[in-house]
């Protein structure tokens, strides 16, 4: 059988299924053997060149011992992943899509995020998460819904499966100066979110850090936010964040393209990285 084109919600159905079969402990084999089908065709589900039939992928959730909030979310993506009408983009509206993007970062290959007046949130200190989440708290959520302490557990995870992956990651980043000030939680933790920045670079050489300066003329990402994903073996996907509602991705070179291009001119137009580092060290002295 040949493989299917992978799509976004194909490569999302595919890591959510190997996180449930890893967490259950189950090989490929098996996971085969319960559907019939050949490790090698597990294989290319997970990889997100395929889809399962409704009833087959129900008995792999129950060897998996998925729970019913998991098993519905799981057979809705399917639904979407089965799809063949051609689409421009996919809108994640399903229960824990913040998960599924945090799996499509995790197994990307190289990641580059521009970001508009804030630190780039896999840059962000544990003092600045929590600042950033707390003054949400009660305006994008229900105060009383006890969101805060588990939305700080995830972005922390986040950030560990993408600083901790076993191949290391090409991550270019650029933010605008203005994040150095916009006060998050006050002076202090200002200070460490900088000094945060300048140990990851320390830490991590393949990591790109650059500022766009305040005034530079040009800049087509002007005011936005966006992320371009790239996978060794798979489709390049882009989303732009917004500050409400759900994650829409594009895996189209006709979107993807744009994209691409338009993080590479801010690049080009912010200062280099040891330029960028030498006035995140000035900016520290001065703090």
């Amino acid at each position: 059988m040949a493989d299917a084109q992978q799509t976004v919600e194909r490569m999302q159905l595919g890591l959510v299924l190997v996180e449930l079969r890893s967490r259950a402990g189950a090989s490929q084999q098996e996971a085969g053997a319960a559907v019939r089908k050949s490790p090698t065709r597990i294989s290319q589900i997970e990889h997100g060149k395929g889809a399962l039939k409704h009833d087959d992928l129900v008995r792999l959730l129950e060897l998996y011992g998925a729970a019913e909030s998991e098993r519905d979310a799981v057979l809705a993506l399917a639904k979407q992943a089965r799809r063949r009408a051609p689409r421009r983009a996919y809108t994640d509206v399903l229960p824990d899509a913040f998960h599924r993007l945090a799996d499509l970062q995790a197994s990307a290959s190289a990641i580059r995020h521009y970001a508009s007046g804030v630190f780039p949130g896999l840059l962000q200190s544990p003092e600045y998460v929590r600042a950033v989440i707390e003054a949400c708290d009660g305006y994008w959520w229900d105060e009383s819904s006890g969101q805060v302490d588990t939305r700080i557990a995830f972005r922390l995870e986040q950030q560990r499966r993408v600083f901790a992956a076993v191949e290391a990651k090409s991550l270019a980043f650029v933010f605008t100066e203005d994040a150095l000030h916009n006060v998050v939680g006050g002076a202090a933790v200002m200070r460490g979110q900088v000094l945060h920045v300048l140990q990851l670079v320390e830490r991590h050489p393949a990591i790109s850090v650059q500022i766009l300066r305040s005034g530079t003329v040009g800049n087509p990402a002007l005011g936005g936010d966006l992320t371009v994903l790239d996978f060794v073996n798979a489709p390049r996907i882009g989303y732009a964040p917004t500050l409400y509602g759900p994650t829409t991705y594009y895996d189209q070179p006709a979107d993807t393209g744009p994209m691409a291009r338009v993080f590479e001119r801010a690049r080009e137009l912010a200062l280099r990285p040891a330029e960028s580092k030498a006035l995140l060290i000035e900016h520290l002295k001065e703090s």
